[in-house]
């Protein structure tokens, strides 16, 4: 293949966001963008240069001009569009989570295995270039065997009620990619998990069933451990920083700001606060996932991020949940799937 046309479904924030960067990339055409909300689409679809627009996603999977899609929608919607995107031969790109249930994660994974077809799982900080340093650091063996994986991810603000009803909690919307960072960092699989929770921002938060603060204990087949502290709200910017410490030495990353200018006065030094949120700060991640994509499509190369890591990194999310309820440590068994 020398070019590929693909199909977006789902128009929300992040759809839009990926739309916005395919664009540029010259080996790839946007053909047709789905959403429930059509006539709330078309005329930002025009000025990108997205010809079609339609509410019914099946239009997207039964074009066969359509090489590949982005599903972009709702968690809920994500199994059935997968599974029948994968009978019509379409190479997918789906965001995180792939579902709510191991069960559902696993049927998406088989139609894909069963159709041979590409399917991408957007962890997009894999591909941040400071994160992405941690782990050829690792991999490398320039800090030895690892002993401890420390992850800080913590949101500037808590969202609205209505996205806390649908998100699936805490685990599996917001540390899910802690998760998956922890894996590709060590380089290992989590075999045990160990939850301390609380509501500590928002009361409304806990009366939905969910927790804003938590610390996460991991345990990697390798023997490293790993900690993981999430909150909802950090009042000076988006928290994002890794830490891989391990027998012949140590890497850190700090968060990622603005700019790098550092001014010193008598009143004291001053620095910007970190960027606001995830679209500021995985600006590029987001670009290079979606070059990754294409280029896996076009030369056959392995994917950087597979339904396993999707499947993996809910299997620890729905063991954090458990944790977190109970008190207790809870034990994971390796269900690694080869698509």
């Amino acid at each position: 293949m020398e070019k590929i046309t693909i199909g977006i479904i789902g128009a929300g924030r992040i759809g839009r966001l990926h739309a916005e960067n395919i664009i540029h990339i010259p080996q790839v055409k946007i053909k047709t963008i789905s959403d429930l909300f059509a006539a709330n689409v078309r005329e930002w679809a025009q000025q990108i240069g997205i010809e079609n627009v339609v509410e019914d996603y099946k239009e997207i999977l039964n074009d066969p001009e359509i090489d590949a899609i982005f599903v972009c929608s709702p968690t809920t919607t994500h199994v059935p569009i997968i599974q029948k995107a994968a009978e019509h031969g379409k190479h997918i790109f789906c965001e995180k989570p792939i579902s709510f249930s191991i069960e559902e994660t696993e049927k998406a994974l088989e139609a894909v295995k069963k159709a041979g077809v590409k399917f991408q799982v957007g962890f997009n900080r894999r591909f941040d270039t400071q994160f992405s340093k941690v782990k050829e650091t690792v991999q490398n063996g320039v800090i030895g065997t690892p002993h401890i994986i420390k992850i800080t991810s913590r949101d500037p603000e808590p969202p609205p009620a209505e996205y806390i009803k649908s998100s699936g909690g805490l685990f599996v919307d917001m540390s899910i990619h802690d998760f998956d960072m922890a894996r590709f960092v060590s380089g290992s699989e989590v075999t045990e998990v160990y939850v301390q929770s609380a509501n500590l921002i928002d009361p409304m938060i806990g009366e939905l069933g969910d927790i804003d603060t938590a610390v996460i204990t991991l345990k990697f087949e390798n023997g490293a451990i790993g900690i993981i502290d999430n909150s909802r709200k950090a009042v000076y910017g988006y928290d994002q920083r890794v830490e891989a410490f391990g027998s012949n030495g140590v890497i850190t990353t700090e968060n990622v700001r603005p700019t790098n200018a550092e001014i010193s006065t008598g009143e004291g030094v001053f620095r910007d606060k970190p960027h606001h949120f995830f679209l500021e700060r995985y600006k590029e991640a987001y670009i290079t996932e979606t070059y990754a994509f294409i280029d896996s499509i076009l030369t056959n190369k392995p994917l950087v991020c597979d339904g396993n890591d999707g499947l993996q990194a809910e299997i620890i999310a729905h063991a954090a949940a458990e944790s977190s309820k109970t008190g207790l440590p809870v034990k994971i068994k390796s269900t690694t799937v080869t698509i």
